[in-house]
């Protein structure tokens, strides 16, 4: 346009150009502010990677010291920690590259070089500069490493075994379209500098770091699980078999049942089972099964606790916990023998056995600590008080005096799901009731849960929140668990159940998601 002679005509008309050109540089603050929220959640996605992360390594370590995973273990461990060690250089390198970027952005720092935080407690830059990037990545040559690097990282990843997938690989350097106008040169390097670099905020170009950085840890998280996973992937094939059979009980009174259980149990060398019989561990015999030979003491109902560990053929570990009852009796006289346990619970029927060695119209039966009801050979008792229980009978005038204890029933465990302490979020936030239940109880007797406090931290709470339960029902924290996601930590405390013996609190348990 023609410049008027009038000066201060001039003048006005050179300001507003001016004027005009800054305006079209300047960045809104609502661009600058949606940038800084996009930086934050990617940061903290970092952070619960890395958590995350942690938990798998953890994992790896005790894989390594367990003797039916350490083989394969010495295989894959350290795979995942070459992944790490790749990550972690290319990590720390962009955080390098996001102090420059401040940097040429003037930072405020403080005489010792420490960033000056503002009345928000972030640091103090310009956010809106546009000159830093271009000149850190394209001018200063920062685009051309950091591309390389990228692309040495993910051919480092991927040839850490053939089976890590390519196509879903979160490391990539496709070049994005340009919707600028500005026509792209063709080299790979310069076009994809241009296209995240090229007058960028500096706010936007750290953005654009972050997310380099949150690609980086969801790598080394595919990766490290991918390397994690292959330790449990142990095929077993059966090549030993042994017939197994086994009666309820090696002693009958007339009438009582009896119950056989028979069939082939199949074994194999890789699968390494560990066994313990009455809490003694026992090794296998050639047949591939544990054996232990005992005298036995006592008279009564007895039983003989197995534990066992094995690999399945899908390379987990799974356990396995069984009884086996058997019962002593005596020559001749009166016997009693408890059905269930050698102890007497509080809140329940306890079902016993009772052997005159005479008729029962010679025979008397008392109890003092409790209430015994029934006639015959099986009876009932009830107690109320810890302690001791004795029962007394008396056949053709002779008396036997049996003591048994008096316990409280244990304390149920708090279940959601699976009950396992780490579980995956998914099945967690899915479920909608929690129970309390009893483990190695041989009574059917059930607890109910009254209420509970119920914490969530972690993931998805940037700050510990708070609510609680009445009941087994888990709708009152259905908005809580819907925000819950792998990083999560959900704990239940003070929780309040009734059952036998009326109200109790008992332990409380916390569930970390993964």
């Amino acid at each position: 346009m023609a410049l008027p002679r009038e000066p201060r005509q001039k003048m006005i008309n050179i300001m507003y150009l001016v004027l005009t050109a800054i305006l079209a540089l300047n960045v809104s603050a609502e661009v600058i502010n949606a940038f800084k929220t996009v930086d934050k959640s990617l940061t903290d996605s970092n952070k619960n990677i890395e958590q995350s992360n942690g938990t798998l390594f953890q994992s790896l370590d005790e894989k390594l010291k367990d003797l039916q995973t350490k083989e394969k273990a010495e295989i894959w461990v350290p795979k995942a920690n070459q992944a790490k060690k790749l990550s972690d250089d290319l990590y720390n390198y962009v955080e390098g590259l996001k102090k420059q970027v401040k940097m040429q952005a003037d930072l405020k720092v403080d005489k010792n070089g420490v960033p000056v935080l503002d009345k928000n407690g972030n640091e103090d830059f310009k956010m809106d500069y546009l000159e830093a990037s271009t000149r850190i990545f394209e001018k200063n040559g920062e685009g051309k490493i950091l591309y390389q690097k990228l692309a040495d990282y993910r051919k480092n990843m991927l040839a850490i075994d053939s089976s890590i997938d390519p196509v879903t690989f979160p490391v990539n350097l496709t070049v994005p379209p340009s919707h600028s106008g500005n026509a792209q040169t063709g080299n790979p390097v310069t076009d994809w500098t241009a296209s995240y670099f090229h007058m960028t905020p500096a706010i936007a170009a750290l953005t654009m770091l972050s997310k380099v950085q949150n690609n980086v840890k969801n790598a080394e998280n595919q990766v490290v699980t991918y390397c994690h996973n292959q330790i449990g992937a142990v095929k077993l094939i059966f090549n030993k078999f042994q017939p197994i059979a086994s009666g309820s009980s090696t002693y009958l009174m007339p009438g009582q049942e009896m119950v056989v259980t028979a069939g082939v149990g199949a074994f194999n060398d890789a699968a390494k089972p560990v066994i313990s019989i009455d809490g003694a561990a026992t090794p296998l015999n050639e047949n591939g099964v544990a054996e232990r030979k005992f005298n036995v003491s006592g008279t009564g109902n007895k039983k003989v606790h197995v534990s066992i560990s094995y690999t399945k053929p899908d390379g987990t570990i799974d356990h396995l916990e069984k009884d086996i009852d058997y019962t002593v009796g005596i020559p001749g006289g009166a016997a009693v023998m408890l059905d269930k346990m050698n102890v007497f619970y509080i809140g329940v029927d306890n079902p016993i056995t009772i052997s005159s060695g005479s008729g029962w119209d010679k025979t008397n039966v008392s109890i003092t600590g409790g209430t015994i009801t029934g006639t015959g050979s099986n009876r009932v008792v009830t107690v109320t008080t810890p302690g001791t229980a004795s029962i007394t009978v008396t056949a053709e005038g002779k008396s036997s005096k049996f003591d048994f204890r008096v316990k409280v029933v244990p304390d149920p465990v708090f279940k959601v799901a699976s009950g396992k302490p780490r579980m995956p979020s998914v099945e967690f936030k899915n479920q909608q009731f929690c129970r309390a239940e009893l483990e190695k109880f041989d009574f059917d007797t059930r607890f109910s849960i009254v209420s509970a406090t119920v914490y969530f931290s972690g993931a998805g709470f940037p700050s510990v929140a708070t609510s609680s339960i009445n009941g087994n029902n888990l709708a009152p924290i259905a908005s809580f668990l819907t925000r819950c996601g792998p990083g999560s930590v959900v704990t239940f405390d003070n929780i309040k159940v009734t059952g036998p013996g009326g109200q109790r609190t008992i332990e409380g348990r916390s569930f970390a998601l993964y």
